[in-house]
Formats: structure tokens, sequence, C-alpha cells
């Protein structure tokens, strides 16, 4: 367990160590999905609030929180890769699943959101914090040279997956009347 606390404050830190650390260990890759998933809770019981008892709002919420960092951690990928790779850029889905899974970290704090008057600012600071961590774990899971070219793979990725988040919430809302 201490390693992966460890790994979690190195991660929302913004440590590049910690980032080529679970970029390397192959046996993170189930840490980093239990990351994802504890952000992806978090991201559900804070926009909730203190009264949120609903287990199907929950099970939605979080569900759409991780189905959301997928997207982008796919979308990053490709456009790492085949669009804007570096000279030097090489990687596999383990090695970037593992560092933007531990780039979720700071998501975990979004359980903070349960305090009424917070949960808006809870959500805008830590997904820029965690955009921020998605530049560092980009940049060393693709081995860019450039924190300028990792910054514009994330907004590229981040930008097609919420379109593509928002498209779907055309398509599944229900009808206002």
């Amino acid at each position: 367990m201490g390693i992966f606390l460890r790994r979690i404050i190195g991660a929302a830190l913004l440590s590049t160590q910690a980032y080529e650390d679970v970029e390397r260990d192959r046996s993170a890759t189930s840490q980093a999905m239990i990351v994802v998933l504890l952000s992806s809770l978090a991201a559900g019981v804070g926009a909730l609030g203190p009264l949120g008892a609903r287990p199907l709002a929950l099970a939605s919420i979080s569900m759409l929180a991780f189905a959301m960092w997928f997207i982008w951690a796919v979308l990053t990928l490709q456009i790492g890769t085949r669009i804007m790779p570096s000279p030097q850029t090489r990687a596999d889905v383990g090695e970037l699943l593992r560092t933007t899974g531990f780039a979720a970290a700071p998501g975990m704090l979004r359980v903070v959101g349960v305090i009424p008057g917070l949960t808006a600012a809870v959500f805008v600071v830590t997904t820029a914090w965690m955009l921020m961590a998605m530049i560092v774990a980009v940049r060393q899971a693709l081995d860019l040279t450039s924190t300028g070219r990792a910054f514009a793979v994330c907004a590229v990725g981040l930008t097609l997956a919420l379109g593509f988040a928002f498209g779907i919430g055309l398509v599944f809302a229900p009808a206002l009347h």
C-alpha cells in the first residue's frame, strides 16, 4: 500500500518521476485503474451533494466520469502517436493507460463537492488539476520533449472527448417540456 499511496501523491503533485515509475511498471496497470475508479466514484458523490443517496444517479455519474476518462485516454493515445508525435515518440496502450490513470488522482478530491456551495468550484479546480496531471502523464508516456506539444495533444483529446460526451447527452437526455 505504501508504493501505491506514494504513486498517487506523486501523480497529484505532478512528479515526472512518479509518472516514469508507473509507465515502466506493467504491474501498476491495476493500480491506475483503481485510481480512475476512485476518481470516478468521487465525481458521482461530489456531484450529488450530501443528499445524493440515489444509487442509480451515483452509478450513472460515476460511469460517465469513467467513460470520459477512457475516451480522453484513447483519443490522446491516437492523437499523440499518429497525428502529433515527436520523432522519439513511442508508447503502447499499457504505458498510456497507466500514466493517464494516475493523472486522475486529483479527481479523487471531487468528493469534497458534497459540501454545499463548493461543488462547482471543486469540479473546476480538480478538472484543471487533472488536465495538468494529464499533460505531465502524456509527456512522459509518449516521450515528448515539449510540454507545449503534450498540452496540445491533451487539449485536442479533451475537446473531442467533451464533444463526444455532449453528443451522447443530446441523444440520450430526456426531453424537456
